[in-house]
């Protein structure tokens, strides 16, 4: 079951704004920058754990502290919602076919049991070639995609101007030594309607908080 509140779009504290992005001008907003996670990759070296699932923890625990990233739109009733809790969709990638799977990974805010349950639903998705997107059953999941091939500069995510999509989509490369630490692109895509430069932005600061409390 999914659990979520509806917001008055009249007391939104952003309802100036959500109404002229959900009515006058749709768009989204998006923003890449670099991430420095040369404590994150050695806290994973030194507990022989996984960069990938520790920073998709790490992540999908920033998206949950702050309603701005939990949004969503109910276009059959039109109204805008706040959900509970927000899952990762992540990705798995087959050599042999050149696809991918998404997996469907619930956000648990322990992390050893957010740990397990990702990695046992990546290996599952290994075994398989299906694409499996099913999202009008999983409103509440935003993307979580890893570019592994390339450590990019910029990425941009293209929505139709007349669709409503509130859930975050968040995708990041391969990090790269730069002045001694190692550097990671991350790309952060939110709505207009729900986010600004300052919500997307704090992704970013919320990140590098949480990382380093999380190697200490």
């Amino acid at each position: 079951m999914t659990n979520y509140r509806i917001i008055d779009k009249e007391t939104y504290y952003r309802s100036g704004v959500f109404k002229h992005f959900s009515e006058d001008c749709k768009c989204s907003t998006s923003m890449t920058a670099r991430l420095d996670v040369t404590d994150l990759v050695q806290y994973s070296k030194d507990t022989q754990t996984k960069f990938y699932i520790n920073f998709l923890y790490l992540l999908s625990k920033v998206l949950n502290a702050r309603d701005d990233y939990k949004m969503g739109y109910l276009w059959q009733t039109e109204e805008l919602i706040c959900y509970d809790t927000i899952n990762p969709t992540q990705y798995v990638f087959h050599e042999d076919t050149e696809t991918c799977t998404p997996v469907y990974t619930t956000y648990y805010e322990d992390y050893k049991t957010f740990y397990a349950e990702a990695l046992a639903d990546v290996e599952r998705a290994k075994q398989t070639r299906e694409y499996g997107l099913d999202m009008a059953n999983h409103p509440n999941w935003f993307d979580a995609a890893y570019i592994s091939w390339l450590s990019y500069d910029s990425l941009n995510i293209e929505l139709p101007d007349g669709y409503l999509f509130f859930a975050p989509i968040i995708n990041w490369g391969k990090y790269r030594e730069e002045g001694g630490r190692l550097l990671m692109p991350v790309s952060v895509r939110l709505n207009h309607a729900i986010a600004d430069g300052f919500l997307v932005a704090n992704v970013y600061r919320l990140l590098e908080k949480e990382i380093q409390e999380f190697c200490i």
